[in-house]
């Protein structure tokens, strides 16, 4: 399974990480919190499956 950091995921998506950080608190977003200095990560699969949900709501 391939994570990715919250720096790659807004780098993808285009957005600000701030914007990312904001969905992982909110939980629209899935991932893993590695304590304040390491961040989180996301795993590829959840950022699919998110891409797939924004997909369905803009529909």
């Amino acid at each position: 399974m391939e994570y990715l950091t919250v720096q790659e995921v807004a780098e993808i998506l285009k957005v600000h990480p701030a914007t990312v950080k904001r969905w992982l608190r909110e939980g629209r977003l899935e991932g893993v919190p590695l304590g304040d200095r390491a961040g989180w990560r996301v795993a590829r699969e959840d950022l699919e499956k998110f891409l797939e949900a924004q997909k369905k709501a803009a529909a």
